[in-house]
């Protein structure tokens, strides 16, 4: 019986694949690294190689636990992290250049000048995106002219374009298809989000030929099966979402109003719209959250680039832990008297700012201060950056009263960082059951189109939470920690 999804989940630091079955039980899970490239700063890449050389290793070893074979999965999904940009040779299936991250910064400068001609309304208006270095397009321009050949290469329809979820479905297709779904495409700035198309003047402005760019599809689709060497067996590949929207998904936030937050490399929040787009006055960003049936649904989302990240930082790059969990009991050991900020702009500052140029930055140091109150203060960023997002929303109309916010991913295991996120909200944080949503939002999907899952309905009110934690800090200590933040925010701006 093929009662199994494969879901793939190709995250910006780790692959990993994971078997449920029928229920949405995760049966196995294998998870792997990757090296990152840093080659100047403010430079982010991968090997797409490596991506794809995890994802399989990955994949097969999650079928293998969970005593398997390819014969009995329904269907794979496959969820990523959005914005990377690959582009690759038609005929050989080989990278032209290593992927630029969505954390990469080298094209600021060209976004500062499109944002100096007074492109970005008009942009924002089709796209629901700003001009930042954050999204393809311009990471796109930028391979394109700097790699010889690669221009001509892709005016002779000898290149493809995509994002990691087109790359990987190119490879396991073995270049049979070149597709990518709603979600993915809406990260691009060169998708219309009203018309759900490439865009002919935004292709024009950004100077990227059409003939590279992989078809749109719905997130629930039938995209070609695996070549039946990879895993023994073909294996339809029936769902694509980049990793936010899956995990919207995932925490069942189909209805307008509910909202999901997911820290992992970084962090995101997505409230859903409904079926009309909302343009934001606050600097969020308008995007699509998922397309079933030809019918899409809209998100407003507010972006962190620097999260899990920011605990990577000190493990990897302070050495003040040697584990990512370490981080917990030494920030629960910090002088509560200290009051130490860390602004984590490594790569710039998101919603709602927009600095490309900004930088990290450590204020309230004393003579007193060591590892545990730097620990401290990274993971009180999450809760001060979570309430930017959240207050541009209350701003911008989308929140009608409290706010009760979903969470998952890998930093909603800490307990000391979720309780603090509530305090500064003053409001519920539901942790659910199941915090890994990611894989189990484009699990649902492929299953979903493979008929082994229920309705949308039905699938919502499965959904519970595994903790809520609740607001207990006195109202002016929190205005007094936010005032802190704000202005330590205001020294690390480089624009207004």
């Amino acid at each position: 019986m093929s009662d199994y999804i494969l879901a793939v989940d190709q995250g910006t630091t780790s692959s990993r694949a994971i078997v449920f079955d029928k229920t949405l039980k995760p049966i196995a899970t294998a998870q792997q690294e990757f090296p990152q490239h840093f080659p100047v700063p403010g430079f982010v890449e991968h090997d797409p190689e490596d991506i794809w050389n995890s994802v399989i290793t990955t994949a097969r070893a999650a079928i293998k636990k969970a005593d398997i074979s390819a014969k009995n999965i329904a269907a794979i999904g496959i969820t990523n992290q959005r914005e990377t940009t690959v582009l690759w040779d038609k005929t050989t299936g080989k990278p032209i250049y290593n992927a630029i991250v969505w954390q990469d910064r080298r094209t600021a400068d060209a976004c500062a000048a499109y944002r100096a001609q007074g492109y970005e309304a008009a942009i924002n208006k089709k796209t629901g995106l700003l001009l930042d270095p954050y999204f393809s397009a311009t990471k796109i321009a930028w391979i394109l002219d700097h790699v010889d050949d690669a221009r001509q290469a892709a005016q002779d329809n000898r290149l493809a374009f995509g994002t990691i979820d087109s790359f990987l479905l190119w490879r396991l297709t073995g270049g049979k298809v070149h597709a990518t779904d709603a979600t993915n495409a809406s990260r691009t700035l060169l998708l219309n989000i009203h018309s759900g198309n490439w865009d002919d003047e935004l292709l024009a402005l950004f100077n990227i030929p059409r003939s590279i760019l992989p078809l749109v599809r719905d997130s629930g689709f039938d995209f070609g099966t695996t070549d039946a060497e990879l895993f023994g067996a073909p294996i339809p590949i029936l769902g694509i979402a980049g990793d936010q929207q899956a995990a919207m998904i995932g925490q069942g936030c189909f209805t307008p109003g509910m909202m999901k937050a997911t820290y992992g490399t970084g962090c995101f929040a997505l409230m859903n719209t409904g079926q009309t787009p909302v343009l934001s006055k606050n600097k969020l960003l308008t995007t699509i959250a998922y397309q079933i049936d030809g019918v899409r649904s809209y998100a407003l989302e507010g972006s962190i680039f620097m999260a899990g990240a920011t605990v990577q930082w000190l493990r990897d790059g302070l050495k003040i832990i040697r584990d990512a969990n370490e981080v917990n009991e030494l920030a629960a050991s910090a002088d509560p008297a200290e009051q130490v900020y860390l602004v984590p702009a490594f790569v710039g500052l998101g919603v709602p700012w927009w600095d490309a140029e900004a930088r990290g930055a450590l204020f309230g140091l004393t003579r007193k201060s060591g590892a545990a109150e730097i620990a401290r203060a990274a993971l009180e960023a999450v809760g001060y950056q979570t309430r930017d997002l959240i207050d541009a929303m209350h701003a911008d109309g989308a929140i009608k009263g409290e706010a009760i916010l979903r969470v998952d991913g890998g930093m909603t295991r800490s307990d000391i960082t979720m309780q603090f996120l509530a305090d500064m909200l003053g409001a519920p944080v539901d942790r659910p059951n199941v915090i890994e949503t990611t894989a189990r939002g484009v699990a649902y999907l492929a299953g979903l189109k493979a008929g082994l899952m229920p309705d949308i309905k039905a699938f919502s009110a499965s959904w519970q939470y595994e903790k809520r934690f609740l607001p207990t800090m006195p109202p002016a200590e929190r205005d007094q920690k936010w005032n802190g933040w704000k202005e330590a925010v205001a020294r690390t701006l480089t624009r207004n």
